[in-house]
């Protein structure tokens, strides 16, 4: 009865080891749901992979990462004075932990709680427009830090547009600002969603900055071929048209079986983010996939007889109804059943490395 992940182990491997030698510095992001495996399991694989430096995406996530990553942990998401709630002190200010500064405000306030030492990376304000300190607050924060530790900047950018323009002209406002308590050495600077061939021209650019890349999707997911997802069949029932069925006892279209799969919203089945649909075309699907969804109907992930099928009704907990039509071979209870999802979303019961 389960959600399964099942993942090819030596593909997947393969695909890791090729991607983090492309990219000398890599820091494994780990944050989530671990991308589908487990932000646990991530830890481990990023030692595996040789990785000096992880970043989670916050605070919380240092509970799983650092008992199992021996190297530095990142956190990106900014301090703030109400962080300290989230985890216990002994975690937040663990030597390896790395803190990120993106407000003025902020800096005293971390000071006034964290160890002598405590290391940080000061967060420039990009297009992104999400967080980071203006480039003429930089002055500012640095005069504020005291006796924190300052390893070096870091940069969220788009996954559009000109970013290695963008990350270059931040690179060399890093490297005038000539702050005071940057560790000695080569700065870091941390970035995010540059290409492979970006991360070596803006290396080639500024040598004086150790270019570091934040990677996620592209390392833990790059390799889509290397995963398989399956639900199981849990039931299956002869249904006629216009038959009432489900908690919402609406009228099955037409005569076929109904299925009960593994699978609903406590894994995050029919569960989707907002559409980024940017074309005429993609906006077009969007609307006649909502007008559907108005009318009571919705296309479910679950593929039987090399078709996706049609959800009965919405998805209940942790099992789904879909509708396959008569004619089509019909699964027996407990075969399992190909599932299309999103793996940053779903929370899979069971991760099968093969």
């Amino acid at each position: 009865m389960t959600l399964t992940l099942h993942v090819d182990g030596e593909r997947w491997s393969a695909h890791l080891h090729a991607v983090a030698g492309a990219m000398p510095g890599i820091v494994p992001v780990i944050k989530g749901n671990g991308y589908g495996f487990g932000n646990r399991a991530l830890a481990r694989r990023a030692g595996e992979l040789g990785a000096g430096t992880v970043a989670v995406g916050t605070y919380t996530e240092l509970v799983d990462v650092l008992p199992l990553f021996g190297g530095d942990v990142v956190v990106m998401t900014p301090w703030r004075p109400f962080a300290a709630a989230s985890v216990r002190p002994e975690r937040m200010y663990d030597p390896r932990v790395v803190h990120t500064v993106s407000r003025v405000e902020d800096v005293a306030a971390l000071r006034e709680v964290a160890p002598p030492g405590t290391r940080v990376l000061i967060e420039g304000e990009t297009s992104m427009a999400r967080h980071g300190v203006d480039r003429h607050a930089l002055a500012a924060v640095a005069e504020d830090l005291g006796d924190l530790r300052l390893e070096g900047f870091s940069l969220h950018l788009p996954m559009t547009g000109d970013n290695l323009a963008e990350a270059d002209r931040w690179a060399g406002v890093f490297e005038t600002s000539r702050l005071r308590g940057l560790a000695t050495g080569a700065p870091v600077l941390s970035v995010s969603h540059l290409r492979t061939a970006e991360l070596a021209a803006l290396a080639e650019r500024r040598p004086q900055l150790s270019v570091r890349p934040r990677v996620g999707t592209a390392l833990w997911l790059g390799d889509r071929g290397a995963f398989r997802v399956t639900g199981q069949v849990l039931d299956s029932h002869q249904v006629e048209r216009g038959e009432r069925v489900g908690y919402r006892q609406r009228p099955v279209p037409a005569h076929g079986t109904l299925l009960v799969v593994s699978g609903g919203t406590a894994h995050g089945i029919g569960l989707e983010a907002p559409t980024s649909a940017s074309t005429l075309r993609q906006r077009a699907t969007s609307v006649a996939k909502g007008g559907l969804g108005a009318a009571g109907f919705a296309l479910s992930p679950f593929t039987v007889g090399d078709k996706q099928r049609w959800f009965v009704e919405p998805p209940h907990m942790q099992a789904s109804m879909i509708l396959v039509p008569s004619g089509v071979p019909v699964p027996a209870v407990g075969d399992e059943v190909e599932v299309d999802v999103r793996m940053t979303t779903t929370q899979f019961d069971a991760v099968d490395v093969r």
